[in-house]
């Protein structure tokens, strides 16, 4: 069995995430790959549980972020875990409910708002919970040790279902896959993709499309995502590239550019007036190229710090992480 654990901002797009078909097919594409595969493509989300809510996703989203409200001090507070069984292998609704139940129990949210949803779209059968981080009573479950625990749960559950133990999650991949980038890999190659890109572009139309060469979808809304061509995808939050710092990284990359236009019509300028009045037009180039080079080394320093990403690969919520409280010593006074 094989795990996974992430945490996010948007209860919606989760939500239509594990409800939903997959939006990029369509229903003739649907169809066509129920035909060759004989999985269910159209319809393959079946809620298994609704835990302390209820209701489509757009009544789910509501409720959800009526609770969130309760706390201010988080900013992700969707909880996603998923569970899929090793190939060959299947499990009763039942069980796969039961196994949603541990999931929830394992990362404290087994009394907070969550659905357990079965996906039938691969052959692999594999469960979806989506789950509020803040409880009824304003409290956050911690996402501390995530894939330790869910290492421990998949342990754990492997044995109580008699099911395979899978001790590293490749070892069910095949032969090409265990070939392809593990996770943060592909992290550090978009980021590494965005920023050169950035560097050699200044409008958002020749970055996407450079982008787009380099084999990645863009998907634009209030933020950006990145989908690479395993269809794996990312936000460039994720990676330290926003849409706000990308679009704000090109606007200074075209001022940069219209000031070197400027200053090379400005030469050209001088070298005409150069020829009627060579001190006074030496005097007006030295104080031109003086103000420009000034106007440069700062958009140029703006550039640096702003491609330099934020992202950390060992990034923890700070509002997660209790300082220790320092015990008194007997006999002391408060």
């Amino acid at each position: 069995m094989i795990g996974h654990v992430s945490i996010g901002a948007s209860i919606y797009h989760l939500l239509s995430y594990v409800l939903e078909d997959k939006k990029e097919l369509s229903e003739e594409k649907k169809l066509a790959l129920a035909a060759s595969d004989h999985l269910q493509h159209s319809e393959r989300a079946e809620v298994l549980e609704y835990n302390k809510c209820f209701g489509n996703k757009y009544e789910l989203t509501e409720q959800f972020k009526d609770v969130s409200k309760l706390s201010s001090r988080i900013e992700k507070t969707m909880l996603h875990l998923s569970l899929r069984l090793a190939p060959g292998e299947q499990l009763t609704k039942a069980q796969l409910t039961d196994m949603g139940r541990a999931c929830a129990k394992a990362f404290g949210v087994a009394d907070h708002q969550y659905i357990c949803v079965l996906h039938k779209d691969t052959k692999e059968q594999h469960i979806h919970v989506a789950a509020n981080r803040v409880g009824f009573d304003g409290k956050v479950a911690t996402d501390s040790n995530s894939y330790k625990r869910m290492a421990e749960l998949c342990r754990k559950l492997e044995k109580q279902c008699g099911l395979q133990q899978v001790l590293s999650p490749r070892k069910f991949l095949s032969a090409t896959d265990r070939q392809l980038p593990r996770h943060d890999s592909r992290k550090e190659k978009l980021k590494a993709d965005i920023q050169q890109t950035l560097k050699q572009t200044s409008s958002y139309p020749a970055f996407e499309k450079q982008m787009k060469g380099l084999g990645y979808k863009i998907l634009k809304g209030r933020g950006i995502s990145f989908v690479d061509d395993k269809k794996v995808k990312f936000k460039g939050s994720e990676v330290g590239f926003s849409l706000t710092k990308i679009e704000r990284i090109l606007s200074l990359q075209q001022q940069l550019d219209a000031k070197r236009a400027s200053q090379k019509n400005e030469r050209l300028d001088d070298s005409a007036t150069r020829t009627n009045n060579f001190k006074s037009a030496k005097s007006q180039q030295f104080n031109h190229e003086t103000s420009f080079e000034s106007v440069e080394k700062q958009i140029t320093g703006l550039l640096g710090q702003l491609l330099t990403p934020e992202y950390t690969s060992d990034y923890r919520d700070p509002e997660l992480i209790r300082q220790p409280k320092k015990k008194r010593k007997p006999g002391m006074r408060h």
